[in-house]
């Protein structure tokens, strides 16, 4: 919980690196978030629930957009590519596949351009040192 409580504190930072194990439990806590909304809109009988577009999943979502997107610029920048790969999410199936690929990746070892490497004793995306 604590992955997905730092990353919606960054709420639009665009800047740093992200690890692969602040994007995943991000993501996962996302996903679990999201049925149990999915679940609650269907109970309640909400207005496109049915479709899996019920009120309370797609404020959710849009709450999440901005957060999502910066997480994910952060993770590409730790395997040292532009934020804007994340433009292949537009793309298809393919560019999700390509996406999802390249946030599996370890990090790039050491420095890039984007900042110190945050599993090698560098500040964190927060540029807050691990103790």
């Amino acid at each position: 919980m604590n992955w997905y409580i730092h990353v919606l504190k960054n709420y639009a930072v665009f800047k740093g690196r992200a690890r692969r194990q602040e994007y995943w439990y991000f993501f996962l806590f996302n996903v679990i978030i999201s049925i149990a909304l999915a679940f609650i809109d269907s109970a309640m009988g909400n207005p496109g629930a049915g479709e899996g577009a019920g009120i309370l999943g797609t404020i959710y979502s849009l709450a999440i957009l901005i957060p999502s997107i910066a997480v994910g610029v952060r993770r590409l920048h730790d395997t040292d590519r532009s934020g804007w790969w994340m433009l292949l999410g537009i793309i298809p199936l393919i560019g999700a596949l390509v996406l999802i690929y390249f946030f599996v990746l370890d990090s790039a070892p050491g420095s890039n351009e984007y900042g110190p490497n945050p599993k090698e004793g560098g500040p964190d995306s927060l540029g807050q040192f691990k103790v």
